[in-house]
């Protein structure tokens, strides 16, 4: 199983970014799906999660910002980032609860995304 995140960039102050991350490999089902963002000097933290019913929940630091979504039939994962502000710049990771096709249950991380916010 892979998780591959994709969406990162330069943005300025107030822009948008929709970041993704797909999961691939022999998946039965893939639970909690979650964003996390490690800035310099800083703790990995984590910033919004899904489950495979939908329920969300965001860091105090980007709600009403930030929304979290998935479709399931695709196994992937997105963070539609908006009124980015320079606080946000850290490389973001995406991580799932997945399911296999033994079903065996593992915790995945995917490789981080850069996601600068910079005039």
């Amino acid at each position: 199983v892979q998780l591959q995140a994709s969406g990162g960039g330069l943005v300025q102050p107030g822009g948008s970014l929709r970041l993704s991350c797909a999961a691939s490999g022999s998946i039965f089902s893939a639970n909690v799906m979650s964003w996390y963002r490690q800035a310099p000097g800083k703790q990995r933290e984590v910033v919004a999660s899904i489950t495979s019913g939908g329920t969300t929940r965001y860091a105090d630091s980007v709600k009403g910002r930030f929304t979290i979504s998935r479709d399931n039939a695709k196994n992937t994962v997105y963070l539609q980032m908006n009124s980015l502000k320079p606080e946000d710049t850290a490389v973001y990771y995406c991580n799932a609860d997945i399911r296999d096709l033994g079903f065996s249950l593992m915790n995945y991380w995917g490789q981080g995304t850069q996601v600068t916010v910079s005039s």
